[in-house]
């Protein structure tokens, strides 16, 4: 089987990468990077030495993949993952629309022409921010919890949040390019016979991701913690209760090789991914875990909510068990150390991953 995989040298793609060969050792992997992304170096050394072949390629360009060869499956992990994209003076909202859509689109294109399947990795901000705003919590030992007792809406349990959950806007920029990226790739798929899957991701996590709040907070929050950098509490009263669940990448791959293996008789092509309310924590708890690893460090707060803050975002990934017998392998207390020791053997990640 080849595979090509988009983004291969971000956090993402590169764990993939490795885990696919260890899976399936033989398998023929290709991989399409434009290496703009701070550190983008430092795992390409890494993916060629394991015989991957890395091609330099930017997906917005539709020439770029013209010379291409054809491949089984296309795993799309290239994106710019900023909510904030597109509105926070760094890069523009068209050059948002021109990374996270239109090389959608060029991905599809190259696909169909290649008679390829396609998964594209998506995100849990295709959710509606005024709909995850409303969701009834309250707080509890640092961290918000969903209120007892009270109605839920569609799409939501105990659980968290599964797949009708409301996509209505807004869902910010980002996610409204990843949602159309969702039904572009479905239509492509009933137009021209191809296997398509749409996973939705939580928080992905783990040693060796980019140490930047854009590319996950709990990477992020550890190395800042270990270099004693500033950090906020922000929104939600400053007090840190907003809570996330985190996945390992590496647990994507048992479910990626029954996709790729699969025929189209499994009729639900959308489904939830993320480590669940086992594999959750608040923003104070993930200070407390630092505290207890690195010692103290304060933590400021600034209690005013930002547009596209949201305090709470657990992942249902009920239908991806009932459907593939898929459940997150990896704990999240495992995840922080992983997190935590690569910190600690690379005082310069924050540096490399492109902060000042």
């Amino acid at each position: 089987m080849k595979i090509l995989i988009t983004g291969i040298c971000g956090f993402v793609g590169g764990v993939l990468a490795k885990s696919w060969l260890e899976a399936s050792p033989g398998v023929e992997i290709y991989g399409l990077d434009n290496f703009i992304r701070p550190g983008s170096e430092y795992n390409r050394n890494h993916l060629q030495r394991m015989g991957i072949k890395l091609i330099h390629g930017d997906i917005r360009l539709a020439s770029d993949f013209e010379t291409l060869p054809s491949v089984d499956w296309v795993i799309d992990a290239a994106a710019n993952p900023s909510v904030l994209a597109g509105v926070d003076g760094l890069i523009s909202s068209r050059q948002l629309l021109e990374h996270n859509l239109l090389g959608t689109v060029n991905i599809l294109e190259y696909c169909r022409r290649s008679d390829a399947g396609f998964i594209l990795l998506s995100t849990s901000r295709v959710y509606s921010i005024a709909a995850l705003a409303d969701i009834p919590i309250e707080p509890a030992n640092g961290a918000f919890r969903l209120k007892s007792g009270l109605p839920l809406p569609q799409g939501l349990s105990e659980k968290g949040i599964g797949e009708s959950f409301s996509t209505a806007p807004p869902v910010s920029l980002y996610g409204g390019t990843k949602l159309a990226s969702e039904v572009l790739a479905l239509e492509y798929g009933e137009a021209f016979d191809l296997p398509i899957w749409i996973n939705r991701c939580g928080v992905l996590a783990g040693g060796g991701q980019f140490g930047r709040a854009d590319q996950g907070i709990f990477a992020y929050w550890i190395n800042a913690w270990l270099r004693r950098r500033p950090l906020s509490y922000i929104g939600f009263g400053g007090e840190g209760c907003q809570v996330r669940d985190g996945l390992h990448p590496r647990d994507l791959m048992p479910l990626l090789l029954k996709q790729t293996a699969s025929s189209s008789s499994v009729s639900d092509r959308v489904i939830n991914l993320g480590g669940g309310l086992d594999n959750s924590m608040s923003l104070a708890q993930l200070s407390q875990w630092c505290h207890d690893r690195f010692g103290r460090h304060e933590v400021a707060a600034r209690p005013e909510n930002r547009r596209f803050d949201i305090p709470w975002v657990v992942m249902d990934a009920t239908l991806a068990g009932q459907l593939w017998e898929w459940q997150p392998k990896t704990h999240l207390d495992s995840i922080l150390e992983e997190i935590a020791q690569h910190a600690e053997k690379h005082p310069d990640w924050l540096e490399l991953s492109g902060l000042p």
